[in-house]
């Protein structure tokens, strides 16, 4: 027996798909080879600052996206002996997440909500099957697909080629 629920279980299973996958691995390295920015993949945010039922969300404590970006990263870099965080405080200024193919729509949508509520500045809906990336931050929603050249998130000043997120190589 584990310690994980039946939703936390399906969950995870529902993340590993080929397609989700590599939009995540080729996000989180664009992010890295920008110096402005420290991303991280399924980090643990520290969410009793709201009420997430309010939401619709089983998760109770925390949330996780599939990716944190954070423009300043929650390391203590200068001390070695420092403990690492299970779950993190500090809110990152972008999170994204990546839509498998058992996820709903509408559960992507409840936990960007609650990403803004806790302090999250951009958020980013990517959705490999159908090529197509949403970005929201306050009051507005923005929509790039492949028909675009670039990726660009005015919140952040980011600007990645969308090509490079849901290709190979």
């Amino acid at each position: 027996m584990n310690d994980f629920s039946h939703s936390e279980e399906t969950e995870s299973i529902d993340r590993h798909s080929k397609k989700h996958s590599l939009a995540q691995t080729n996000l989180t390295i664009l992010f890295g080879n920008d110096e402005r920015f420290t991303p991280f993949v399924e980090l643990s945010l520290d969410a009793t600052a709201i009420d997430l039922s309010q939401f619709d969300l089983k998760a109770k404590d925390e949330l996780v996206p599939d990716i944190s970006v954070y423009l300043e990263p929650p390391l203590d870099q200068e001390d070695v002996l420092a403990v690492d965080e299970m779950r993190v405080t500090k809110i990152p200024d972008l999170a994204i997440e990546v839509l498998s193919p058992k996820q709903a729509i509408t559960d992507l949508l409840a936990k960007i909500k609650a990403y803004f509520a806790l302090g999250v500045r951009s958020c980013w809906l990517v959705m490999p099957s159908v090529e197509v990336i949403n970005i929201y931050s306050q009051g507005e929603k923005q929509t790039f697909d492949m028909n675009d050249t670039e990726v660009i998130d005015k919140v952040l000043d980011v600007h990645l080629p969308i090509a490079k997120v849901f290709r190979i190589g």
